[in-house]
């Protein structure tokens, strides 16, 4: 096996051991973990994998697709504490192999593999990890959005790499609009904000045409807008 993939290896073991077991040992206790759980457990009971629903009444405060990833998971486990919280063990999976890949690629594969313990060894993301609540994937998601902003931003204007620019474009717009498909539109806001900071930085001199702006909303608004558009057109306000 190359180096790389040993360490993708290493870190997959690691994480697996730090965010799997012992997940159902604790009952879900926070009101968040509670009320989700339940959310997922009354799709599966009623059938209607579309709507969020609190008592068996819809609740609109959430978008559905952390549900669904509960929803998922307890029709491999059970309705159970450990099917609640799985999804977000996955999570943690994915997030040290993405912070692995991006200090592989700022530095090398040495800085990306102690990047990564150091994270893996912090208390919040740890706690996060082995709960049952959005933010974990929701974090996720716009971090990704906004790293692969920063990687068009890198190459932007330049002609060589026009098919990675509009790559790049498309990877930001699906993160940020996953992200509002797990917690809302704020997830735009807070890349926006991200993104304004950047610009006023530069104080506004950035390489970005009118189609990068164009096709980004129209990738997001097609990822993270159907599920709204959806509800919309149901009469759902």
């Amino acid at each position: 096996m190359k180096k790389s993939a040993q360490y993708y290896l290493i870190i997959f073991i690691i994480a697996s051991l730090l965010f799997v077991p012992f997940l159902g040992k604790v009952h879900l206790f926070d009101w968040d973990e509670i009320n989700f759980a339940e959310s997922a457990r009354e799709m599966i009971v009623t059938g209607d994998y579309n709507t969020v629903r609190i008592d068996f009444e819809p609740f609109w405060e959430k978008p559905p697709l952390f549900i669904l990833m509960q929803v998922a998971s307890m029709k491999l486990f059970g309705i159970n504490e450990f099917a609640a919280r799985f999804p977000n063990a996955i999570c943690g999976i994915l997030t040290l192999l993405f912070l692995f890949r991006i200090g592989k690629r700022l530095y090398d594969e040495r800085f990306g593999l102690l990047w990564t313990l150091s994270y893996a060894g912090s208390v919040l993301p740890f706690f996060y990890f082995k709960s049952g609540i959005i933010d974990p994937w929701f974090n996720l998601f716009i971090f990704a959005g906004i790293y692969f902003t920063i990687r068009f931003l890198a190459v932007c204007g330049d002609s060589e790499n026009r098919k990675k620019t509009h790559l790049y474009i498309i990877y930001s717009a699906t993160a940020i609009g996953l992200g509002i498909l797990t917690k809302g539109p704020v997830a735009l806001l807070i890349w926006g904000l991200t993104a304004f900071v950047y610009a006023a930085y530069h104080r506004f001199r950035v390489p970005v045409r009118w189609y990068h702006v164009a096709e980004f909303s129209g990738a997001t608004l097609l990822v993270g807008g159907v599920w709204f558009l959806g509800q919309f057109i149901a009469g759902n306000k």
